[in-house]
């Protein structure tokens, strides 16, 4: 697997075309967010989502699937926000939070008959910067493994545990700064959101 070494204050642009080239063909990558490194792919490329599907055993018709968005304005083409959601979106993101939310008729046909998405705007330089340069969100799912425990913080370890699995490229921000995933609120009401999973963010009701 192919190491490319990068950091959020300083965003190496050859290093970031060679990942988004990468996208772009169709190949899923891994990358660092604000809370754990996560497996991505071009979101509108329904091959290359089935294959992160196959890699972390996730069957698209019953799991939750989310989205990494440069920011709010590419996240409303693919979720319906209305006025409350918007406000808790622009108080909350970018941060470790991922909001479920209606879905739009534009995501990809893999999203097809869902009525939900969870929406990711990481507060991390490189994660949004993929997702602005591709001009598509990144499907996205965390890299970790069941018994990964505190080897799914270090890139080393976890470009070691997908080197099989088809995936070629990690962007090696260095250590995870956190051992949460990101805090999961349900806004699909959103009049009366919904804390589904506690994680790195705090949200209050």
């Amino acid at each position: 697997m192919r190491t490319l070494q990068m950091f959020p204050t300083s965003i190496n642009s050859e290093y970031l075309d060679i990942a988004v080239n990468a996208l772009r063909d169709g190949n899923p990558i891994i990358y660092p967010t604000d809370t754990l490194y996560a497996i991505g792919c071009d979101a509108l490329n329904n091959r290359a989502v089935e294959h992160i599907c196959r890699i972390k055993s996730i069957d698209p018709r019953r799991h939750f699937l989310s989205v990494v968005c440069a920011d709010i304005s590419q996240a409303a083409i693919y979720a319906r926000i209305d006025n409350r959601a918007f406000a808790i979106l622009k108080r909350y993101l970018p941060g470790p939070y991922t909001f479920i939310l209606p879905a739009a008729t534009t995501l990809p046909k893999v999203f097809k008959g869902r009525r939900q998405v969870g929406i990711r705007i990481p507060d991390d330089n490189i994660a949004t910067a993929l997702a602005t340069a591709l001009g598509n969100p990144l499907l996205s799912s965390t890299a970790d493994w069941n018994d990964s425990g505190d080897d799914a913080l270090l890139p080393e370890a976890v470009a070691d545990h997908f080197k099989d699995s088809g995936i070629d490229l990690i962007i090696d921000e260095g250590e995870c700064q956190s051992t949460l995933p990101s805090t999961i609120v349900d806004l699909t009401d959103s009049s009366a959101p919904v804390i589904i999973r506690e994680g790195k963010g705090k949200f209050e009701l």
